[in-house]
């Protein structure tokens, strides 16, 4: 059956919403920002993991002088993000194949994203 088509006179109700309160928090002073950078990085955080939880936290990194792969590298404790990811994928994918060998598909993709890795370290390596 056909839904009813409302008629130009028939408005649906508005409905009054009272503002959302913005979550009013001090800013931090640039100690405490780094701080919390190296208590993120500590738990195994990447820069890109670090920064979406400051923001869940009310804590917008622009609104400070370095950024935190600055901050990070300062302190030596700085993961590329991109050689973490891949590293991560491929030992997920060796522990697979290495219980399922008829598994061709897991063998083809293992030695794929190892040569991914290893052209990255290259890049990287020559980067910096």
């Amino acid at each position: 059956m056909p839904k009813a088509k409302k008629s130009e006179n028939q408005e649906s109700p508005v409905v009054e919403e009272t503002p959302i309160e913005k979550k009013q928090k001090k800013k931090i002073s640039e100690a405490e920002y780094e701080k919390e950078i190296i208590e993120f990085s500590k738990a195994g955080l990447t820069a890109e993991k670090i920064g979406e939880k400051l923001r869940q936290k009310g804590i917008h990194p622009k609104e400070y002088s370095k950024k935190i792969s600055k901050v990070l590298k300062e302190k030596n404790i700085y993961v590329n993000p991109d050689l973490k990811n891949v590293g991560e994928k491929l030992e997920k994918i060796k522990l697979h194949y290495s219980k399922n060998k008829q598994d061709k598909r897991a063998m083809r993709e293992k030695d794929r994203i190892f040569s991914h890795k290893k052209k990255l370290t290259e890049y990287y390596s020559k980067k910096d």
